[in-house]
């Protein structure tokens, strides 16, 4: 009895984990959709975009499917062992094993469609700097959009300050925007100056930086779910035999 009240103590507490996830990711797709202001909003404006952005935009409502499934299998662990039901057990054996599935395929599938990636990030920074180059400086959405984009990853631009050359503001001051350059003084931001990097290496950058730490988080979780399964099954096979 010790040890069968050891396991249930921990599907409990590994649920519980499962299930604030689940709400906290659910809460943050939720904002996605709900936020007009996010880049999201602003990458789904961009005329001509290239079509593989759909999906990218459609990120809020994978997050709400996530986020809710999560809910769902950490309720049935939760309930599945401090009731010591065997159907909910059962089902959450068989959901977190769909969702392995799913992870490793997914990992299979980016590890192979990756040159992809590259291409569809070339067609997009394209076209984003096409965008900056017609609005920035005249647009007050776009032009605040990307002053609160660089100014939050301390970044110039989608490649680098020449994204801005030949834009309203740049034809208008003859200089670009203080977030290129070192110097707090607006005034000498020039071609000479803007040595700050682009959003986009810039956000390379960190995941290069944390490469280490995504692994780790995989791995954890991947771990987690195979714990939780073998668990979940002993508490099934467990609670069967008290029953026979």
């Amino acid at each position: 009895m010790g040890c069968f009240g050891f396991l249930k103590v921990m599907m409990f507490v590994f649920n519980g984990i499962i299930f604030l996830a689940g709400a906290a990711i659910l809460g943050v797709g939720i904002w996605v959709k709900v936020d007009s202001g996010s880049i999201l909003g602003f990458l789904k404006g961009i005329k001509d975009a290239p079509a593989e952005m759909n999906q990218i935009l459609n990120v809020g409502y994978l997050l709400i499917a996530v986020g809710a499934v999560l809910l769902i299998v950490g309720f049935l662990g939760c309930c599945g062992a401090m009731k010591e039901s065997r159907c909910m057990l059962l089902m959450f054996f068989v959901i977190v094993l769909v969702v392995f599935i799913a992870e490793v395929a997914g990992a299979v599938v980016i590890l192979v469609f990756k040159p992809l990636a590259g291409q569809l990030i070339e067609k997009l920074g394209t076209k984003v700097v096409q965008n900056i180059r017609k609005d920035y400086g005249e647009n007050s959405d776009v032009t605040a959009l990307w002053n609160a984009t660089m100014d939050t990853l301390k970044c110039c631009g989608f490649y680098n300050y020449t994204d801005f050359t030949d834009s309203p503001f740049e034809k208008y001051t003859h200089l670009y925007p203080q977030q290129c350059c070192h110097s707090a003084d607006f005034s000498s931001c020039d071609d000479t100056s803007a040595t700050i990097i682009g959003c986009f290496p810039k956000l390379m950058q960190l995941i290069d930086k944390n490469t280490i730490v995504i692994v780790a988080v995989a791995l954890g979780i991947a771990a987690l779910e195979i714990l939780a399964m073998v668990v979940s099954m002993t508490l099934y096979c467990i609670i069967g035999s008290k029953s026979d």
